[in-house]
């Protein structure tokens, strides 16, 4: 269900969305176009973004490793690790139905395999084991629905990660610790890339350009980026900060020992 039309009840077919958003190409008001369809424009405006509708996710699930009477790590903390690089960068939590949440990581439809990866990790640390794509305008969803995201993550909290705290539970810090490079490699599948830069040098007189790998890492949070760089740290790969304009949201990794490290364990999107 969308917005205002899962409050009524009303899950609508795709030919009443599909008419919606014909009539809003043609140039017409959401209000004229929700009052001819008797639809909210609640509801057509979150169709613009995604005209199928959510999956039905059912909250019930297995015992919750947190809230064990002795909490536990998940049950496959490596892909723990890399789902929470995955969900700092981008991903969120939003109440659903029946004291539910809806974990969501949004994935550019310009890297399959990561979809992928990131689906299998969303199942893995799913109580529920359940996971969905749910395909937007150039991106896709993968979307877990569980009573117990935030146990599992409890950075979940009101406002934009940058705009607030963000510092791993001492649990979740032994998880990174244990598998660094997972969680890397979810930070940078998220918010990071890997490019070929280039620059030029005389060699015997004569200007030649070479080419050599280069990661950045870009968030506007203080906080992620210092997890991000600590873990660098921890595994032996230097890092310098880049500033834009006067914010310091990017970090990269140029020097060749280090990139053939993040080669070795992250590599390019895919």
């Amino acid at each position: 269900m969308d917005g205002a039309a899962a409050r009524l009840g009303h899950v609508y077919d795709i030919s009443t969305r599909k008419r919606a958003l014909s009539l809003v190409s043609q140039g017409r008001s959401l209000n004229s176009v929700s009052k001819e369809t008797g639809v909210s424009r609640a509801a057509i405006r979150s169709w613009l973004v995604r005209i199928e509708p959510l999956p039905r996710m059912s909250a019930q699930s297995g015992p919750c490793c947190r809230c064990q009477p002795v909490p536990a790590w998940p049950a496959d903390p490596a892909a723990y690790s890399y789902l929470l690089g995955l969900y700092l960068g981008d991903g969120c939590i939003s109440s659903g139905a029946r004291s539910g949440y809806f974990l969501r990581i949004a994935c550019a439809d310009a890297w399959p395999g990561l979809i992928d990866a990131c689906v299998t990790a969303v199942k893995a640390a799913n109580p529920s084991g359940k996971a969905a794509r749910v395909q937007a305008v150039g991106y896709v969803s993968v979307v877990g629905y569980s009573q117990h995201w935030p146990c599992l993550f409890p950075q979940h909290g009101p406002g934009k990660k940058h705009e607030r705290r963000i510092a791993l539970e001492h649990w979740q810090q032994e998880i990174v610790d244990a598998y660094p490079w997972e969680f890397i490699r979810g930070l940078i599948h998220s918010d990071g890339c890997r490019i070929t830069n280039w620059a030029t040098r005389l060699v015997a007189g004569v200007k030649k350009r070479y080419e050599y790998p280069r990661y950045f890492f870009t968030n506007k949070s203080d906080d992620i980026r210092k997890l991000f760089s600590d873990t660098l740290d921890k595994v032996g790969v230097e890092w310098t900060t880049l500033a834009r304009g006067v914010d310091p949201f990017n970090i990269s990794i140029a020097r060749k020992a280090s990139t053939t490290l993040m080669d070795t364990h992250i590599g390019p999107k895919y």
